[in-house]
Order: C-alpha cells, then sequence, then structure tokens
C-alpha cells in the first residue's frame, strides 16, 4: 500500500465508463464511492446526467478518473463540466499530467489493487486520488468575479418611470454595500468598479482574491437586485499535483529555546525558511518531510549539537559543520540577499547554504557523470550519504535494464545485413530519442518562460485596471472640484452684489427716515430722490425692482422725452409727490400727470447730490418747485375754465342763430 499521506477528509467518487462514449447520446459509468471504509464500498452503474445530480448533491471531495475526457468530449464541455461542480469539488487525473501513464502502472507503482473492469478501474482511481496521487484539473483561477446588477429592466413598472428606475438602482446600490462589508468583514482582498446611474448604480463588479466557497456571499435574485458569481477562467487547463513533490534537500537548524530551520536546494535555492517556540521534535520533523528529503543536515556551531544530530540520524543524513564558529558578521553577509525573520533563521539558513557552497563542486561532478533520464537528487544523496561512487550507484539502477547473461562461453557470430540493419536502426532511434529528450527540455523552457510572461502580464493588466480607475476617479473628482469652484464664484458674485444692494438700501433707510439719526448735520433739510434714467416702463420697473418707488417719493427722470399714455400712467400710479425732469415731456405725458394732480418740475431748478443710483435733494428746492407747479397748475385751470366759458357761449349763440 502507498505510503502517501492521505488527502481522504471526505468522500472520493472513482469514475470509469461503463459503456457508450461520452460523444454519443447516453454513456453509462461505472461509480465507486470510497469514504476510507475498505469494507463497504458502494458501486452503482449511472448515466451522465445522474452522475451530475449524485455529484451537486452529495459534492464529493474528489472525482478520480483515468482520462478527464471521459467526462466531457472537448475542452469547452470540460471547462463546463468543471464549473458546474461544487465549490470545494476536485477533478483528479490519477494517471498524471498531460501526458498521462497507464492506470495499471500507477496502481502498480503504489500498491493498490487494480483490475481490468470499468468497475474496478472506477475502484482503482478512487484508492489512489484518496492517497494523493494524481493531478488536480483546474480551468479556474482564485479568483473570483462578484457582479450585483438590476434584477429586472428599468423600462417597466407600477410608478412613473423616473421613480421605478431609481428604485431599482437604489436597490442596487444598497446590495453593493452589503456585499462589500460582507467582503471587508471576511478581509479578503477585493477591488470594486462601479457603473453609476440615476438613484444609485446600475451594477457593482467586485474582483475577489479568493474561491467562491470562501466567499461570503451566494447567487441569489430577489426583486429588484440579482447577485451573480463567477470564477475567472485560465486561458487554458492546469494540472496541479495533489502532492507536492519531496525533493533532495540540505537542511540548517539552529537549535534552542527557538528552533530554527531552514531548506535549501541543491542549486543553493532558499525553498523555506521557519522558526518556532512551542514545536516539539516530532513538529520539525513533519515541517522537514513535507518540503523535502534531506541529505546534509548542517549546523552553524562546531561541533555539531546534540539536537542537531538526533535530527541528521532521523533522516539518515550526511553531517556538515563548519572548521570554527561562524561569525555573525559572515553570516549576516551570507544571507543578506534573503528574508529571513530573526536571529534564529539566520543561522539556520547560514548553515544550509554554507553546507552547499562546500559541497558545489562535489555537486557538479556527479550530474556531469549522469546520463540523461537519471534522477539527480537519488544519484547525489547516495554518493553523499552513503559514500558510494556514482559508477556503482548507475550500475545499481541500470540493473534492472541488463539482460542475464549466460555462463557458458560462446564464439560470436557476424551478424546478417538485416541484423545489421536492425543495429543501424535502434541505434539512430537511440540518437533521435535523444534529440527529442534535448528539444522536450527546450520546449520545457520556453513553457515556463511562457508562464512566467503570462504571470507577468497578468500583474501589468490588474496594474493596467487599476491605474485606468485611479486615472478615471481623479478625472471624477476633478470635474467636481471645478463644478464646485464655478459654484463657489457665483455664489461669491451673488454676494458681492447683494452687500452692494445692502449698503445701497442702508443709504436710503437713512435718508427716508424722518429723525436722520444717522445722518450728518451737513444732510439735515435733504430730501431723497429716487433716479429714473429714462421715461420707460422697463426704466421705471427696474427702478422699482432695485430700492422701490413709494407714495410721496421724490422722481428724478434724467431722459423725459419719448413718454407715452401707458408709460405715464405707470408712473403716475406710484403716486409720486413730484417729478423733477431732464428733457422735454410729450403732451400726452404732460395732461395725465396733471389730471392726477402729480407736479412736474425741472430737475435743473434743484439742487441734488447723487449717491450711487440714488440722489438726495434740497428739500426747499422741491417745496419751490412744488409751488411753482401748483402756481402754474391753477393758471391752466383758469385758462381750462375760460376757455370751457367761451365754448358753452359760442355753443348757444349758433343754437339761436339756427332758431
Amino acid at each position: 500500500m502507498s505510503t502517501r499521506t492521505s488527502a481522504l477528509d471526505a468522500v472520493v467518487f472513482g469514475v470509469d465508463i461503463q459503456s457508450g462514449d461520452i460523444r454519443g447520446d447516453a454513456p453509462s459509468y461505472a461509480l465507486v464511492v470510497y469514504d476510507g471504509d475498505d469494507e463497504n464500498l458502494e458501486r452503482d452503474v449511472v448515466s451522465h446526467r445522474k452522475l451530475q445530480r449524485l455529484i451537486a448533491d452529495v459534492e464529493p471531495a474528489i472525482i478520480a478518473t483515468d482520462n478527464m475526457y471521459e467526462l466531457a468530449a472537448d475542452k469547452d464541455q470540460l471547462i463546463h463540466f468543471l464549473g458546474s461542480l461544487p465549490s470545494n469539488t476536485k477533478l483528479v487525473q490519477v494517471t498524471g499530467d498531460e501526458q498521462p501513464e497507464t492506470l495499471s502502472r500507477v496502481a502498480k507503482r503504489h500498491g493498490i489493487p487494480y483490475g481490468k473492469e470499468p468497475m474496478q478501474e472506477a475502484e482503482a482511481a478512487a484508492r489512489l486520488a484518496a492517497h494523493n496521487v494524481g493531478h488536480e484539473v483546474s480551468a479556474f483561477t482564485d479568483t473570483t468575479e462578484v457582479k450585483v446588477s438590476r434584477g429586472r429592466s428599468t423600462g417597466k413598472g407600477g410608478w412613473s418611470a423616473d421613480r421605478f428606475t431609481r428604485r431599482i438602482h437604489g436597490s442596487v446600490k444598497r446590495r453593493a454595500r452589503e456585499v462589500e462589508s460582507a467582503l471587508e468583514d471576511a478581509d479578503l482582498e477585493f477591488e470594486r468598479e462601479v457603473r453609476e446611474a440615476y438613484g444609485g448604480f446600475a451594477n457593482a463588479v467586485f474582483t475577489v482574491e479568493a474561491q467562491p466557497a470562501d466567499i461570503p456571499v451566494s447567487r441569489s435574485r430577489s426583486g429588484d437586485v440579482r447577485v451573480e458569481i463567477e470564477r475567472e477562467r485560465r486561458d487554458g487547463i492546469e494540472f496541479r499535483p495533489l502532492a507536492k513533490r519531496r525533493d533532495h534537500v540540505v537542511v540548517g537548524i539552529d537549535p534552542g529555546t527557538t528552533t530554527a530551520v531552514a531548506i535549501v536546494g541543491l542549486e543553493g535555492d532558499v525553498l523555506d525558511v521557519w522558526s518556532s517556540r512551542m514545536s516539539t521534535t516530532a513538529d520539525v520533523i513533519e515541517w522537514i518531510v513535507e518540503r523535502g528529503r534531506p541529505i546534509i543536515v548542517a549546523a552553524d556551531v562546531t561541533p555539531m549539537p546534540e539536537t542537531v544530530e538526533k535530527f541528521r540520524r532521523s533522516f539518515d543524513a550526511a553531517g556538515w559543520t563548519p572548521e570554527r564558529d561562524l561569525p555573525i558578521d559572515e553570516k549576516q553577509h551570507r544571507t543578506r540577499e534573503f528574508p529571513y525573520e530573526d536571529d534564529h533563521q539566520r543561522d539556520a539558513l547560514a548553515a544550509a547554504l554554507y553546507a552547499v557552497d562546500d559541497h558545489t563542486d562535489q555537486f557538479e561532478r556527479i550530474a556531469r557523470k549522469l546520463p540523461a533520464g537519471i534522477d539527480r537528487g537519488e544519484v547525489t544523496a547516495r554518493v553523499v550519504t552513503d559514500g558510494e561512487t556514482v559508477e556503482t550507484v548507475l550500475e545499481d539502477l541500470s540493473e534492472d535494464d541488463e539482460p542475464d547473461e549466460d555462463e557458458t562461453e560462446h564464439e560470436p557470430r557476424e551478424l546478417t545485413p538485416e541484423e545489421r540493419r536492425i543495429r543501424d536502426l535502434e541505434r539512430q532511434v537511440e540518437r533521435l530519442e535523444d534529440h527529442v529528450d534535448t528539444l522536450e527540455g527546450r520546449i520545457e523552457d520556453r513553457d515556463e518562460e511562457i508562464e512566467d510572461l503570462e504571470a507577468e502580464l497578468a500583474v501589468t493588466r490588474r496594474e493596467e485596471r487599476r491605474k485606468v480607475r485611479k486615472d478615471r476617479e481623479v478625472s471624477r473628482l476633478e470635474r467636481k472640484a471645478e463644478r464646485l469652484e464655478n459654484e463657489r464664484d457665483e455664489a461669491r458674485d451673488t454676494i458681492e452684489g447683494l452687500e452692494q444692494k445692502v449698503e445701497r438700501m442702508k443709504a436710503l433707510w437713512k435718508l427716508d427716515h424722518s429723525n436722520f439719526a444717522d445722518v450728518s448735520e451737513k444732510q439735515a433739510g435733504l430730501v431723497p430722490v429716487k433716479v429714473v434714467e429714462q421715461f420707460t416702463r422697463g426704466a421705471i420697473q427696474e427702478a422699482d425692482e432695485a430700492y422701490g418707488i413709494a407714495t410721496d417719493d421724490v422722481v428724478y427722470v434724467r431722459d423725459a422725452s419719448g413718454a407715452g399714455r401707458s408709460t405715464a400712467e405707470l408712473l403716475a400710479s406710484f403716486e409720486p409727490r413730484v417729478v423733477l425732469k431732464d428733457g422735454g415731456l410729450s403732451d400726452i405725458a404732460r395732461s395725465i400727470l396733471f389730471d392726477r394732480d402729480i407736479p412736474v418740475g425741472p430737475a435743473e431748478d434743484v439742487a441734488m447730490q447723487e449717491v450711487d443710483e440714488l440722489a438726495v435733494a434740497r428739500e426747499a428746492d422741491v417745496e419751490a418747485v412744488i409751488d411753482d407747479w401748483r402756481e402754474r397748475a391753477q393758471d391752466r385751470e383758469r385758462d381750462q375754465k375760460a376757455q370751457m366759458v367761451d365754448r358753452l357761449i359760442s355753443e348757444h349763440r349758433a343754437g339761436d342763430n339756427e332758431a
């Protein structure tokens, strides 16, 4: 039985096609449900539809198969199938990644019972996956998009269209804030992109760095709002091994109250560093085992501490110590390019790195002697740990490939032309296979380079999206700031105009009150005058709006020419005390004002002093103009009466003559 750590925390479905074909109409599958109990396995033959229903109902931890394309006809259908799985369910191909092995070979290597019947193959797949054998098939990243949007169209509604639209967008905005709060409470990293609309949000998209199972939000659709959750797709299909590969490594250990461990690869690359005050020896060993197979255990002091020696014996590894205790400055210099959290980690890391430095030449000599296809780590471990030579190890590894030699000596015979041709072709095949291995190695290097570039491109795209969102937000704030500045300038202009008007009104108030409490002694005997620029309706209304024309006000018309009946009637309706004018006054205007008993006099007879749109005049001058007008009014009235008497006499005489 395999010695791998079991991955079984829940149910595993082992699946193998029983009959038909996924490209046909009705394939059936052999299904084995394995939960760790070898005595009570559940076996059944199900259709593809029933298999999907069982997966949705049971939510197994793993769906194990020897060929993922038995569950989907092509790549697109496979991605659709992966997208339909519950968030905690994995699809595992137990036979490997892009170049799978046969199920029988994998089962034999791990000591799993195997048979050729579909139900036996399904059981073997389930057991292998339960023991961490195989690769998880993934078409999605660990990034999830949560979209909050409208649950219905804004084109209909029982209310008016505006109110209906505002309600929907307001509901989307409230739900988006709830989702954002839930993501923040769960301490998840996310980005938010919002499209604002009338009354709220048209939609809000949250890009969350987590799988759907880790997000405290579920799909929903209720009334005005819809929440959709979709994982971000990869560019292709990815295979991830269930069990991490355990390479041969060099381990540095710093014992004490705080135990620190550093794991370094044979090439000198730092794989991991760790320290703890509370861990036991078993905890330390388990941590090391999960990260590699030690061939050298190193300390930074001489002789090797007893605790480090115990770890070395437990791994049956070679030991390394410096010729003298490593000085602090040398340890700091050797570890300067690598991150560590405390001095204990630094000491453990320095010990491992110096051990690799001390064995670098030996590692390179071993690598140069190895033919293609031989595990370098295995050979290096046996040479360093057991003291074997490279040749002995290679001979031991190739013993299974060597044919048994007959002890009886025999004379070599001459090869036939066909045999020579076969020999030459075999040699050519070997050369071509070596060339293929070289090309495959180059392809792997190119693939790794492509993956690195794709990862860099993904980071660049995220940065660009973040920059675009930032620029959009800056533009929005700049537009808002510009709008507010314009509103501020308009408000200042309005305030300035109102302040000027207030000052004018104050001056008018002072002039218009009888007590003249705030007027200087020089202003005693003055009367306020309301100035009208032209004798037109517009000018009269403008003056009235600016400072008001009231009954018994003194009105000064700068230009009295051109006034008609309606203009004169408008001015007369205010019942001013007197109208002072510059320029000639029309007969119709003069007649109307006279009929309304409104005095009219020349402005030149009154001494006035203007204050902005207002003016003040001497009371005595105003009274003089009024008195003069009254005298002229009496003369005019006498003239009119005399004319009327003459007209009556004339009419009477004309009547007598006719009689």
